[in-house]
């Protein structure tokens, strides 16, 4: 209850006109504080991920949710980095298990180079977190059509435009 208290604090602070609710450039500047530095894209990827009531801005319940899903992916990080401080893709991809993803090789490898933004083989926490959220928001899309549960869809291609628009990085 009492990392509930803090969150509120956390959240009111950021909700400086006390709206109740923060938009992404709120929340992007919040993580900047943390030494979380994403584009203003992800940042709204996390809002939509947890904007259940689709508003486009982030409630505190809905901030409550995010900050668990960003506590399991950083301790999936900081379990495997050995204070380097990054991890490399085998590591990258130990932690996506452990966080509950399941990614085949050409799959895994293809996400992980397109957020390795130096380009060196290392995901710094950033990075990684980015990644999560590309999965986790992709899978939900996924689900969205997977309606038989089979983990294979069929999509016309209204449904594929649909897909597309809302998988903007």
């Amino acid at each position: 209850m009492e990392n509930r208290a803090i969150l509120r604090e956390w959240f009111d602070r950021v909700d400086s006109q006390r709206t109740g609710n923060i938009t992404a450039t709120q929340l992007k500047s919040a993580l900047a504080v943390g030494n979380l530095h994403f584009p203003v894209s992800v940042v709204q990827q996390m809002i939509r991920m947890y904007d259940f009531d689709r508003n486009g801005t982030m409630s505190f319940e809905e901030f409550v949710q995010l900050n668990k899903f960003l506590l399991k992916v950083q301790q999936a990080f900081s379990g495997l980095e050995r204070e380097r401080g990054y991890l490399v893709p085998d590591e990258a991809y130990e932690a996506l298990v452990k966080i509950g993803f399941s990614l085949d090789s050409p799959a895994f490898y293809t996400v992980c180079e397109s957020f390795d933004q130096t380009r060196t083989g290392k995901l710094r926490l950033d990075d990684f977190i980015s990644l999560c959220i590309f999965v986790q928001s992709a899978r939900n899309l996924f689900n969205s059509f997977d309606t038989s549960k089979q983990g294979r869809v069929t999509l016309d291609f209204n449904q594929f435009v649909y897909c597309a628009s809302n998988c903007r990085i």
